[in-house]
């Protein structure tokens, strides 16, 4: 099943159901009028929205209307919770390497995680309104569990159980300013903008196979002004799978049904693949030739994060995006 919300309404969108090819979808405000009040009621909801998704794929239901994936919000346009981790060490490994530090041992047994902002994200078709090209503008392609409802100490097994929907992320980072903010010791916040989300969300049998060990098998695509920027496997290199970074969200706290749990940057040990982000092209440039070559994002660039099925069809929607100066 595929679910989405248009730009419509209130400021939690209209919930629509699409289709699996993406190329139609149906409004069911008789079934639920959000994403979150599905998420609220899944278990009584969900299942009257897959006859509905069943329906719209054998061309079956009436009112469906082609997709614009300009009219669509973020699948959640606002949510109670998201915590980004840093599943991908690989990642972590490289940016710690360059500036000549060591990654503690510890990491490889505890995820990071940061709580961002979830009061309101981008649409994934929108520009990405930002005040100075001097605050290192990057990208970062991710995916992210939305989860029912999850509970303080939930295991593993337990969390994984509560994973309702998997989506994309393009995490916006500023990166020059999150030195002089980690300096400080109390984590993130002015170099962390609003992120946004592929346009539809999925729940995880939609990906048969290829979503097994509570990760994705498949490459997270990215692109920098048309041009390929990067293909890492999400299955692959990934430390810490969404179940174990949910579980490790609610150590200390119930996690309410709607919260977004991202994996961080995606990351293959293979450079071949290239990186989901431009902060780890500089580090390894840093690293093989000690500087720096790739600039961050620019006013005017674009970026487009996907990822294709075995037969190249997207699964999720793209995120498209171009960096303008808010005034």
């Amino acid at each position: 099943m595929k679910l989405g919300s248009l730009k419509e309404g209130e400021r939690d969108g209209a919930l629509v159901v699409v289709s699996r090819d993406l190329r139609t979808a149906v409004r069911v405000p008789e079934v639920a009028s959000t994403m979150q009040a599905v998420l609220d009621n899944w278990d009584n909801l969900a299942p009257k929205l897959n006859e509905v998704s069943k329906a719209l794929n054998s061309g079956e239901v009436n009112g469906s209307f082609a997709v614009d994936f300009n009219e669509f919000h973020s699948p959640l346009p606002r949510a109670y919770q998201w915590a980004d981790g840093s599943a991908y060490l690989n990642h972590v490994e490289l940016v710690r390497k360059a500036r000549g530090a060591e990654m503690p041992k510890e990491f490889e047994m505890d995820p990071l995680m940061y709580q961002g902002g979830s009061d309101s994200f981008l649409p994934p078709r929108s520009d990405i309104l930002l005040g100075s090209e001097s605050w290192g503008i990057d990208f970062e392609a991710e995916v992210a569990a939305v989860t029912g409802d999850v509970k303080q100490g939930d295991s593993p097994e337990a969390a994984g159980k509560q994973i309702r929907l998997l989506m994309l992320v393009n995490d916006v980072s500023l990166r020059l300013l999150i030195p002089k903010e980690l300096s400080k010791g109390f984590g993130f916040f002015q170099s962390k903008p609003a992120s946004s989300f592929s346009p539809v969300a999925v729940t995880p049998d939609e990906l048969g196979d290829k979503w097994k060990s509570g990760t994705i098998h498949l490459p997270l695509r990215s692109e920098l002004n048309g041009e390929f920027f990067g293909q890492p496997n999400a299955g692959v290199d990934m430390n810490f799978s969404l179940p174990e970074l949910v579980s490790h969200a609610a150590k200390t706290r119930d996690l309410c049904a709607g919260s977004i749990v991202g994996t961080g940057t995606v990351s293959n040990r293979d450079r071949s693949v290239g990186s989901s982000c431009i902060m780890e092209v500089r580090m390894i440039e840093k690293i093989e030739t000690g500087e720096f070559k790739t600039p961050f994002m620019q006013f005017g660039d674009r970026v487009k994060i996907d990822m294709l099925d075995e037969s190249g069809n997207s699964i999720f929607g793209a995120i498209d995006q171009k960096v303008v100066q808010a005034n």
